[in-house]
């Protein structure tokens, strides 16, 4: 057992070694030892010469490789963090999405009636919200400023109170302050979180645990479906209103769980409570190669002003912010008139309430698989496109069928590609903005820019179903048909952006790799008579920087399985970034 591992945690121990062993960056096979390999009868002094640059090069302070961890190990850390870390944000998510969204079913829990709103007086409850969402998207950012377990907390904490304070209104202009600040913080919170999640995962890994997080919120809804219908079914037998019981029940919880947030919440991979020390080492050491220095930078807080400031002239960065807001446009709009349509289809609000979460069932599952198959092709703009058109299809099958006067069922069939298509769309876009910008200022900036215009589509969503278009809704189905279209060309056109700037870069890499090569044949040649004074102290040299980052990482010799071992160097030349497309 490692000294570092306590017992009864569930990794088992790493197996010892006798020695060290040493491996290149792109070769899986190990040679017996640190030291030179033993000299053969009938080497000739070519050979020896030779033999004495390669192992300088190894050895010397610049280009020198350390072993750091494993792939078992590593393997471990990721599989801690998907089950304790992404599953505990799903969790928040899916409670901060049941609050914003319930409204919907309250309305068809009597909230209307109790409070005698006019149907605009509705329209600005949805409004006030996304206002306040909209106003503070910025605050993306202070994820990298204020400790990750205080600001969670005071998120969950704040928003939880507002949503449970729903439930005492007596007026129209009271649930209205209440709407506007359960917006402002849910904002602070919920679009940061995909930012968060960087400062964990590598760029390849990241689309699937941000779709685990978005799933989240079709699995809330059709969650907030099946419990409205019960609290309605309750409520009706009880003292207080059906849609009192409802804001209470489902906004509460979110006031408990924020004091295990604020226990449980880890500030960055360094200090996640549910890591022994070595993993915690080892959930660093593994963002080390991340471009740009990511890694490097992950225990220093603030933000590069210059690095934002170049964002904000990015044009790739508005190209996504109008996908999002785009998406926004469906995806804000459909879960809170769902249960209106469907009653108006013919169904009693009993019904309307369970016919609601089907969909968003389907789509939690499409959501989980898009977003695995993306980061397994890294590939983000033919899956936005397919979503973005499965979407399109699913409105337009909508208004199609009740232009024609089909049966309602057939409306509502539509509903499924519709919900399926924008929830994965949404993920992958989010995912894309981060990956594509090599630094944590960067990913913080283009995150806000994302949010700061994408967001305002709900403020046309929320205006799409008016009482006057009832029971069809052709105007909002087809807006957002078209929409979602639009969200299909953007993703082809940015996808072929990126590939124009990936060959730019390419090029000027190999230039650059290329000169490289040549300024080191020179120095080499200008080297070869200090070989054998140099080999000693560089030896030495290279025998300590190992057993440094050996102590870095909580082992010594004999701490590191025999298994496929991964090595970083000190100082290397930056490789060309290459956006994923």
């Amino acid at each position: 057992m490692s000294p570092n591992t306590s017992a009864g945690e569930d990794d088992e121990a790493p197996r010892p070694l006798a020695r060290y062993e040493r491996h290149s960056a792109d070769d899986t096979s190990f040679s017996s030892s640190f030291g030179a390999p033993p000299k053969h009868a009938g080497d000739d002094a070519h050979d020896h010469v030779s033999h004495r640059r390669r192992r300088r090069r190894r050895s010397s302070t610049p280009d020198r490789n350390h072993l750091l961890y494993t792939a078992d190990e590593e393997r471990r850390v990721v599989r801690q963090l998907d089950r304790k870390l992404v599953l505990f944000l799903a969790c928040l998510y899916m409670l901060s999405f049941l609050d914003r969204s319930n409204i919907g079913n309250a309305r068809l829990a009597g909230l209307e009636e109790d409070l005698a709103l006019k149907p605009a007086e509705y329209d600005w409850l949805l409004t006030a919200f996304y206002i306040t969402y909209v106003s503070f998207e910025w605050m993306t950012l202070l994820y990298r400023v204020i400790p990750a377990h205080i600001y969670i907390f005071s998120c969950v904490l704040s928003w939880g109170v507002f949503a449970s304070l729903q439930s005492i209104s007596t007026s129209f202009s009271a649930l209205l302050v209440l709407r506007l600040l359960l917006g402002l913080s849910e904002a602070a919170f919920s679009p940061g979180l995909p930012f968060y999640l960087s400062f964990f995962y590598r760029r390849e890994e990241l689309a699937f645990r941000t779709g685990l997080i978005i799933s989240a919120a079709p699995l809330a809804t059709s969650f907030a479906g099946s419990l409205a219908w019960l609290i309605t079914r309750l409520g009706l037998r009880g003292p207080a209103a059906p849609w009192r019981l409802l804001f209470l029940i489902e906004g509460f919880p979110s006031v408990c769980v924020a004091f295990v947030a604020w226990i449980f919440i880890p500030d960055g991979p360094g200090s996640a409570g549910f890591l022994t020390t070595r993993h915690k080492r080892v959930a660093v050491l593994r963002l080390r190669n991340e471009t740009d220095g990511q890694a490097a930078r992950q225990a220093k807080r603030g933000l590069d002003r210059r690095e934002m400031l170049e964002v904000l002239g990015d044009p790739k960065c508005y190209i996504t912010a109008v996908m999002f807001f785009s998406c926004n446009v469906a995806f804000s709009s459909l879960p809170i008139f769902l249960p209106t349509i469907i009653r108006d289809m013919g169904y009693s609000s009993l019904s309307s309430q369970a016919l609601s979460a089907p969909p968003y069932l389907l789509a939690f599952v499409v959501v989980l698989f898009s977003a695995s198959l993306s980061d397994r092709l890294q590939n983000r703009s033919y899956v936005v496109c397919f979503h973005a058109c499965l979407a399109a299809f699913g409105y337009a099958f909508i208004a199609l069928a009740g232009s024609l006067g089909w049966n309602s069922r057939w409306r509502y069939a539509g509903v499924y590609p519709a919900a399926a298509g924008f929830f994965s769309a949404v993920t992958i876009i989010i995912t894309w903005t981060i990956n594509n910008q090599p630094s944590d200022s960067k990913k913080g900036t283009g995150l806000a820019m994302l949010n700061l215009i994408g967001q305002c589509g709900p403020l046309l969503g929320t205006r799409l179903y008016p009482d006057a278009d009832k029971p069809l809704y052709l105007r909002g189905m087809s807006v957002c048909a078209g929409f979602m279209l639009l969200v299909a060309f953007l993703s082809l056109a940015l996808r072929y952006t990126l590939a124009r700037k990936n060959r730019r870069s390419s090029t000027e890499g190999a230039h650059i790799e290329l000169e490289q090569m040549i300024e080191d044949g020179d120095d080499e040649d200008d080297d070869d008579d200090d070989d054998d004074d140099d080999d000693d102290d560089d030896d030495e040299h290279a025998a300590k920087g190992r057993q440094h980052d050996l102590e870095d990482l909580g082992g010594d010799d004999n701490s590191l399985s025999s298994t496929r071992l991964y090595s970083a160097s000190r100082k290397r030349p930056p490789s060309p970034f290459q956006f994923i497309l």
